[in-house]
């Protein structure tokens, strides 16, 4: 039986709902990650005694999967999309933003499939996107390649953006502090094709470069939804 099938103990003596037990949870997570996270501390939070908790919820596991279901709330599209492309496109960048207002997430992307109320429904969404556009397995090897991409290119973004958090360093003061580093060995001529991207590549932001990507791998799922089978 899943945390959703369970029913809720009686409120009584002071209020309490896994409704308020995620928020405090989610708080807690976007304050200071995951590690800042335990039963223990959400029920401080919540002026409630620890083992009242468990009335709700088991495991932390349990808890980490009702917090992962909050935030696809916010990845839910708020209008039917026009396409699959647009469907893709969209749960892609939603969930980048949902990451970047909740860094935590990243940590907890491309595990097992989300089972809770809003999982399901972003799921229903996207597949119902996609009907008829190819058979079952396909859509199902298309989905699971932008989630693939995605997860992999927010997962990049978000490490970086930790890595700047614990140095105090942003990417371009990281990059100045190591560019005589850099520079005397591409001096070498060890490492041509680096030289050739440190000083003649463009080097853009975290968003255009995950657009980009993103664009170029709806191309590679639109060339095979549309062309011949292999």
């Amino acid at each position: 039986m899943t945390v959703w099938d369970r029913p809720e103990p009686p409120t009584r003596p002071a209020p309490l709902d896994r409704e308020r037990i995620v928020a405090a949870a989610v708080a807690l997570a976007d304050e200071g990650g995951l590690e800042a996270v335990s039963l223990r501390k959400v029920a401080a939070r919540l002026n409630a005694g620890p083992m009242r908790l468990y009335g709700y919820i088991s495991t932390k596991a349990e808890l980490f999967d009702l917090m992962v279901d909050e935030v696809y709330a916010e990845i839910l599209p708020e209008e039917r999309p026009g396409d699959w492309r647009e469907a893709l496109h969209g749960l892609a960048h939603r969930t980048r933003q949902a990451a970047l207002r909740h860094a935590w997430l990243a940590d907890l992307l491309g595990g097992r499939p989300a089972l809770g109320p809003n999982g399901l429904a972003v799921s229903e969404a996207t597949l119902a996107a996609l009907d008829g556009v190819a058979d079952i397995d396909t859509v199902m090897r298309a989905v699971e390649t932008v989630s693939a991409y995605s997860t992999g290119a927010i997962r990049r973004e978000i490490a970086n953006l930790r890595a700047e958090r614990a140095t105090g360093l942003s990417e371009s003061d990281w990059q100045r502090a190591r560019g005589p580093h850099v520079t005397r060995m591409l001096a070498t001529g060890r490492f041509p094709a680096l030289a050739k991207l440190v000083y003649d590549g463009t080097h853009v932001d975290a968003e255009v470069t995950f657009a980009t990507g993103l664009d170029w791998v709806l191309d590679g799922v639109a060339a095979r939804l549309t062309g011949p089978p292999a």
